[in-house]
């Protein structure tokens, strides 16, 4: 009887001190964990806000369909100037610009050119894809539907929301636009007490319980709740 005693005993403090050091070590490895998934949801977030921004600029409004986003980058194309060469300082003490200065390359002069100093300066605008001015070398049109996926998940979208018809206390409508993903979205497979921990703070402190960038209550110029 002793000897079982003695074991049982021995079972418990093994137990006891099992479950101490889990309620140690479950936190910290899943904040380490949320932590790291949050890069990633996070720079998903970043590549909407630019897709909804060139939206917004050509179009005058944000959408809230993927659809209708992702169709924009594949078929939409942006302006960018390709620079070369740069003016110094001898050249804007002589009243030159940076405007002057393509004017006077477009005309093809060549005393001219030669005489400002210009034979290496250039400032050609083009006209490129979408996608690869936004994303260089990280999406393509085959494999652009991959920005509404959220990570770590196997079919979940990010939420998008817009309210274009908002307008501020001087009478100045200002569309917005919103994109988000719960905690319990992204962090769905990791221990559930922590997740509900997780919400249950940002919920007392009237915080989304997640991550957002964008805001169709009120203008905030495109930032992350993480910024």
């Amino acid at each position: 009887m002793k000897t079982l005693i003695k074991i049982l005993l021995g079972a418990a403090i093994v137990l006891l001190t099992y479950l101490c050091i889990m309620s140690i070590v479950t936190p910290i490895q899943f904040d380490e964990e949320k932590a790291r998934r949050e890069v990633v949801v996070i720079a998903k977030l970043v590549d909407i806000r630019k897709a909804e921004v060139e939206y917004k600029d050509q179009k005058g409004v944000y959408t809230d369909k993927f659809d209708e986003l992702i169709k924009f980058l594949k078929t939409a194309k942006k302006k960018t100037v390709l620079k070369e060469g740069a003016l110094v300082e001898k050249q804007l003490e002589a009243g030159l610009t940076e405007a002057k200065a393509a004017a006077i390359v477009r005309k093809g002069n060549k005393q001219e050119i030669i005489a400002n100093g210009l034979e290496n300066f250039r400032r050609d605008t083009a006209y490129v894809s979408m996608i690869e001015a936004l994303y260089p070398n990280k999406y393509t049109a085959d494999n652009i539907e991959e920005i509404k996926k959220v990570p770590f998940t196997t079919d979940k979208e990010f939420v998008l929301k817009v309210d274009n018809s908002y307008t501020n206390s001087n009478s100045i409508k200002i569309p917005l636009f919103e994109a988000s993903v719960l905690y319990e979205v992204y962090l769905a497979d990791l221990n559930r007490q922590e997740v509900l921990n997780k919400i249950d703070v940002q919920t007392k402190l009237a915080k989304f319980p997640g991550l957002m960038v964008g805001s169709v209550v009120e203008p905030n110029n495109n930032a992350g709740n993480w910024e």
